[in-house]
């Protein structure tokens, strides 16, 4: 039997969204969650010749990551609160920071939620400018156990749920 194959895609680049206001962003995930700004990209045209007016902006994180924004003035976009069930992104801190992170959004007036104990981690919540929620997570003991495939029946749980899904649809 021949050894699994490393996975194809090896970490995360980047993870872009739009935002209503560059400055705003910058002063949310440089400003409070302290990503600096990496990169700013002033876009002018299209890779196809079209004329735009779009800045694109990345905030590293500590893994070498970006989590990057796109403001295109007068291009229609539907900002709206996301329940932390429909989009959420999960940045990881330790616990110490955790606690900090949370005193310091209810200081500042950031709408913040948690602690959220879950079975491997503990998280906090802090929407940004545009509705966005981020949420911070600090590993708990068992982390890397709860998450590892070949102990969890993570396979085994999908598919008893599909098939209970599809059972009472």
């Amino acid at each position: 039997m021949t050894p699994p194959r490393e996975p194809v895609i090896r970490k995360l680049h980047h993870s872009a969204l739009r935002c209503s206001d560059s400055e705003r962003t910058r002063q949310f995930y440089e400003g409070f969650l302290g990503l600096p700004l990496a990169a700013s990209l002033d876009l002018s045209e299209t890779a196809t010749g079209r004329a735009v007016r779009v800045l694109h902006t990345f905030y590293r994180l500590g893994d070498g990551s970006f989590l990057a924004f796109f403001e295109v003035p007068g291009a229609p976009f539907e900002f709206k609160a996301q329940h932390d069930f429909d989009l959420h992104i999960a940045l990881e801190v330790n616990a110490t920071d955790l606690e900090a992170m949370l005193a310091k959004g209810k200081s500042l007036g950031v709408d913040t939620r948690g602690i959220s104990e879950h079975q491997f981690i503990r998280s906090a919540y802090f929407r940004d400018p545009d509705g966005y929620v981020v949420e911070l997570a600090a590993k708990r003991a068992g982390h890397d156990a709860a998450l590892d495939p070949a102990a969890n029946g993570a396979r085994e749980v999908l598919d008893r749920w599909q098939a209970q899904k599809d059972s009472t649809a």
